[in-house]
Parts: C-alpha cells; structure tokens; sequence
C-alpha cells in the first residue's frame, strides 16, 4: 500500500510540472486576463506585487512608449505595458518555444502592436538600433550578462535621451553597476530580487 501511494504522489508530481503556468495581467485594457506559458524552470514572471510598484513607477511615462523586453519569457511585463498604454513593445526571447507562445499570447490578446523576435540578445542588440522609451531588464542571475547589455543598449544607441530602463537581479548582488549616462531612480527588493529603475540623463557619458 505504501508503495502504491508514493507511485501515485510521483505521478502526480511530474504531471503538475508538464502542466503550463499562468500570467494574469494586473491592469489595463486587459486586466485580469490570463496567459498560458510553457512550463520552464528558466521562465520565472516578475511577480504581480513587484509589477504593480514597478508600474506605478512609471505610470507617467507608460502611455505611447516605445518598449523592448529583452529577456521577455513569460512577457509579464511587455504585456503589461501594452495592457496599460505602451504604443509598442518588441519582445526578445532565445527559446524557440516560449518565442511561439509569446506570437500565440500576442494573438490571443489582440496585440498588433507587439513584435516578437526569437533570438540572442547579444546578437539581437548587435544590428542596427531603433531607439526605446523604456526597456525591460530581467536576464538569468547566474548567466553574468547585465553589466555587457547594459553596455550594449548604451553604446550601440538602443536608447531615448531620457530612456527608463528597468532592471531585476539577484538582491544579494545590491544596486547593479550602471553606465556613467544612467540615473538610478528607485531600487527595492522582495525576498531574492533585487527590482531597480534607471533613467538615462541626456547629455551624460556612455563610458563605464
């Protein structure tokens, strides 16, 4: 009998990890619906409570902004700009899978103006800038690639004057190191993460 119950228990198990999770978006034209993204342990979603204070920072400049989401995986955040005003967001994701849901979510909502690019976003960044009002930063924590996009956004002219860039790291790490051009503006944390806002400072020298 015992035997049987830990079979079921473990069946149970790797069925819930096969299973899609879910995105609500928080506010908007589109609040509290609901996307599907693929169970991935790489994809984890700015969390609803970190979304919300993030976007009540930014609410001033949310409407009619151009928007890039980098490292987009689940897309809580391009979708919740485009949800709360943005004009456009372009969404940049390496995995072939989640850059198929991301067009499907896209789909789904009715977002003509988002654009999905399945790539690298190193190499992404290396082709020829259309410069963002605001850019949305959540790389992999252990991957080490912040301190060279950041460099990349910066240099290559992937930026506005006044461009906002928001940026999520591994809280131990404190405030990131930023280009000499960036301002940080608001830095908080929620438990591992560290949530911080930037703005670029027109006028300002792009070396680190």
């Amino acid at each position: 009998m015992t035997r049987q119950r830990k079979t079921k228990k473990s069946k149970r198990i790797v069925q819930s990890r096969d299973l899609p999770h879910k995105l609500r978006i928080i506010g908007g034209i589109w609040r509290g619906r609901k996307l599907e993204f693929p169970a991935n342990d790489a994809i984890r979603p700015t969390p609803d409570r970190v979304r919300e204070t993030l976007f009540n920072w930014v609410q001033n400049d949310i409407v009619g902004a151009r928007c890039l989401d980098l490292f987009a995986g689940s897309g809580a955040l391009g979708f919740e700009a485009l949800s709360r005003g943005a004009a456009h967001t372009v969404f940049v994701e390496q995995a072939g899978d989640v850059g198929s849901y991301l067009r499907a979510a896209a789909e789904q909502l009715g977002a003509t103006h988002a654009e999905v690019h399945v790539a690298d976003a190193l190499q992404w960044l290396s082709r020829a800038p259309q410069p963002f009002d605001l850019v949305f930063l959540d790389p992999p924590f252990a991957a080490g690639m912040l301190r060279t996009v950041c460099s990349f956004l910066e240099d290559r002219g992937w930026l506005k004057p006044s461009a906002l860039i928001y940026i999520e790291s591994a809280a131990q790490d404190g405030a990131p190191a930023l280009p000499n051009a960036w301002e940080l503006v608001k830095s908080k944390k929620a438990g591992q993460v560290g949530y911080h806002l930037a703005r670029r400072t027109v006028g300002g020298d792009a070396s680190n």
